[in-house]
């Protein structure tokens, strides 16, 4: 999978929050988007994703079997996106959620809800309620529909939020386990959550 922008540009009003941005975006490597809060990398994130148009320019998305590229409206097929501002299902339970979720985005080959829930930790509340979960339970729950959905492209945005230390070492864990073959993007302005990135890419520079 590559993910490429072409003299990309986004605007909110007269406002620009990158302009001229050409990169792309390959698969098996992982890249960071770093700079001040406020700065737009949250925004540039949902631009890769495809839930954001673009104001000038271009992106284009594909794949071994797909070129020139595979069309917009079924990009959604090939990224998770992990956000603290994306919401979970919370009138459903843990089990239920994931058996949801399984209903859009297949699981990876051999990996089992319940080898999810063990992984990240949360067997004794495979049964409760999400709304009765902490930040940092639904924030484990976020990142499991993300990395163990069967995509090549894995989105993070602030992925470390709400979570404690042994939490973090989770992150670390997931990342290293079942990222190294995909396309990774990580944004962040904490170096805790983007170190392992092989690039990064400052918003900044795209003022």
């Amino acid at each position: 999978m590559k993910v490429s922008l072409i003299d990309s540009g986004k605007r909110f009003n007269r406002d620009w929050i990158f302009r001229h941005l050409s990169y792309s975006f390959h698969q098996g490597y992982s890249y960071a988007i770093i700079g001040p809060n406020g700065s737009g990398k949250s925004t540039l994130l949902q631009v890769i994703s495809g839930s954001m148009q673009i104001s000038e320019g271009k992106i284009e998305y594909e794949t071994e079997s797909q070129k020139p590229g595979i069309p917009a409206s079924t990009v959604f097929n090939y990224i998770s996106i992990c956000a603290p501002y994306l919401e979970v299902v919370e009138e459903m339970t843990l089990n239920e959620f994931l058996v949801f979720h399984q209903g859009f985005k297949p699981f990876l080959p051999g990996i089992s809800i319940e080898k999810i829930i063990s992984t990240v930790g949360l067997e004794k509340a495979a049964h409760k309620q999400i709304r009765y979960f902490s930040s940092g339970m639904k924030q484990r729950v976020r990142l499991a529909q993300a990395i163990f959905s069967d995509v090549p492209v894995i989105l993070l945005d602030e992925p470390c939020t709400n979570l404690d230390v042994a939490g973090i070492s989770l992150y670390h864990q997931l990342i290293n386990e079942y990222c190294k073959k995909r396309l990774v993007v990580v944004s962040s302005n904490d170096e805790t959550e983007y170190g392992f990135c092989n690039e990064r890419i400052k918003i900044t520079d795209y003022k």
